[in-house]
């Protein structure tokens, strides 16, 4: 447990940007706890599975996808997890969801990748309906967290039957001992254009709005901490009009964003078409903000966008856009189309 308390001294203050004043750190020791998200694109095992469209990644398929390609991305995709919020947390996050992988064979596979081995990653998933078998998913770190529960929400449109889209994952537990609610969503993609999608990613906002209200109504202090791909960038109507998510502190009727301000420096995990969106975002209720820089219990405190040089293409036309694995069919040895990001919640020790 040593590991995770943390005495909050003045050169970490500087690197997270902190509120305190010396004085406070002088006095007081903190623990710190992150929560990283991380679209790993197209974590795929190699065999054709019925019921699924994942011929592409296959031996046989147009991306020749084979156990070489394979445990090559799986370890680069555990290289970076490695490295998310160790310059706070040692041993990185605590809880980490993830998006885009096929099915529970690939986390297995993942958590036993050597970079992280050793944190000993415990896996939640559940199978959903989407079409191309891709799933979310939560991994979490046992001596952290302390699973109650899961369920996965389905996600439907109305009167469209042929609608198979991500399930969203809920988890709740005990990070330290404090009870917390995370889903783990990736909400439908903008194919076939923004505005034609947009319906689907409104009725996956509303579905998501629905999760939190309902815990919110048991419990009406309930942290709780949604995560994922959205495909849709904080000021979208998905995300600002149905999940109102904002990013005042001050009101507490709404949820808050906590990536609003990189979105408003221009801070982005995505690039398409010589523009960078912010898909990758955090949202949290009310009582995970600090009143009066008050700690007695986990508070937010803040996010990153993990965009390290290594994670971007060095050169050409799409020179500092993240360094994929494949562009088409054509395998380039990267890493996510998405760059990660995590957040950081912090309490007094008493």
């Amino acid at each position: 447990m040593r590991n995770f308390k943390i005495i909050i001294m003045l050169m970490v203050l500087l690197i997270l940007n902190s509120v305190f004043s010396q004085d406070l750190v002088k006095e007081k020791e903190y623990q710190i706890s992150s929560i990283a998200f991380y679209n790993l694109e197209n974590l795929f095992d190699t065999l054709d599975t019925k019921n699924v469209n994942d011929t592409e990644f296959t031996p046989d398929g147009k991306k020749k996808w084979n156990s070489k390609k394979y445990y090559y991305k799986q370890k680069n995709m555990a290289k970076v997890i490695s490295k998310l919020a160790i310059e706070s947390v040692p041993n990185g996050p605590a809880i980490i969801g993830l998006c885009e992988i096929e099915n529970s064979l690939v986390l297995e596979d993942l958590v036993m990748q050597e970079e992280i081995k050793s944190r000993g990653y415990k896996i939640v998933h559940h199978d959903g309906p989407d079409r191309r078998g891709i799933d979310c998913a939560l991994l979490y770190n046992p001596n952290s967290f302390k699973l109650i529960s899961s369920s996965s929400i389905e996600l439907t449109l109305p009167g469209d039957t042929a609608f198979h889209s991500r399930d969203q994952l809920l988890v709740t537990g005990e990070l330290f001992g404090e009870r917390m609610h995370f889903i783990v969503v990736h909400w439908p993609s903008r194919r076939g254009g923004e505005k034609k999608s947009r319906h689907k990613r409104m009725r996956a906002a509303s579905v998501s709005k629905g999760i939190i209200d309902s815990i919110l109504n048991r419990e009406p202090n309930a942290k709780v901490i949604l995560m994922g791909d959205m495909n849709d960038d904080p000021i979208n109507a998905s995300m600002k009009e149905v999940l109102r998510a904002q990013d005042n502190t001050e009101n507490k009727e709404d949820l808050y964003n906590c990536m609003m301000g990189h979105y408003k420096k221009g801070i982005g995990t995505l690039a398409y078409r010589d523009n960078w969106n912010l898909f990758d975002q955090f949202v949290i209720t009310p009582s995970l903000l600090s009143s009066n820089n008050e700690y007695s219990d986990f508070k937010y405190y803040s996010s990153i966008v993990f965009n390290k040089p290594f994670l971007k293409n060095k050169e050409g036309n799409f020179a500092g856009y993240p360094h994929r694995t494949f562009v088409g069919s054509t395998f380039l040895g990267g890493y996510s189309d998405h760059f990660p990001v995590y957040i950081y919640l912090v309490k007094e020790i008493k």
